[in-house]
C-alpha cells in the first residue's frame, strides 16, 4: 500500500476545468500508468417545487471531512492497484452547471480505474459529512437530499 499525505480536499467554489486539466497533465509523464479516469460532479438545475435551483452552498465539518477522505484515499489504494486517486470537492457557493466533485484514479490497467472509481464515489455520498443548501433562483433555499 502506498501511504499518500493528508491534505484539504476542499476548494473554495466551483473547480475549474483549468484545475482539473493541470490535475491530468501532472501524470503524463509517469510512464507505468495506462489508463485514467475521472468523475465530474455537477450542479444540476432542478425544479423542485415549482422552483429552479441556481446553486448549492456546501459546507462541511472540514476537519472531519478530509478525515473521511483520507480514509476513503487509503482503503481504495488497499482494494485497487493504482498509481494514483485524487479528490477534490467545493465548499462554498458553486452554480448550476459548475463542477462541485473531482475525483481522479490512474493504475497501470484499465479496467482497473472504472472499478476504484465507483467504489469512491459512492464512499464520499455515504461517508463524508458534508452538506448542500439548494439556492433557489428566487434567493430562497432548502437543504439538499442526496439521491
Amino acid at each position: 500500500m502506498k501511504i499518500k499525505s493528508r491534505n484539504n480536499v476542499f476548494r473554495e467554489g466551483a473547480i475549474s476545468a483549468e484545475f482539473i486539466g493541470n490535475s491530468i497533465q501532472k501524470y503524463q509523464s509517469q510512464r507505468n500508468i495506462g489508463a485514467h479516469n475521472i468523475f465530474l460532479g455537477q450542479v444540476r438545475g432542478d425544479e423542485i417545487n415549482g422552483k429552479i435551483v441556481a446553486g448549492i452552498q456546501y459546507s462541511a465539518y472540514e476537519e472531519m471531512a478530509n478525515l473521511k477522505f483520507y480514509e476513503i484515499r487509503e482503503a481504495t489504494f488497499e482494494k485497487f492497484e493504482l498509481t494514483c486517486v485524487q479528490i477534490y470537492h467545493s465548499i462554498g457557493l458553486v452554480k448550476t452547471g459548475e463542477i462541485c466533485l473531482f475525483v481522479f484514479v490512474s493504475s497501470p490497467r484499465r479496467r482497473v480505474v472504472f472499478e476504484a472509481l465507483e467504489y469512491v464515489v459512492e464512499r464520499i455520498k455515504a461517508d463524508v459529512p458534508i452538506f448542500g443548501q439548494e439556492i433557489f433562483k428566487d434567493q430562497t433555499y432548502q437543504w439538499k437530499v442526496n439521491s
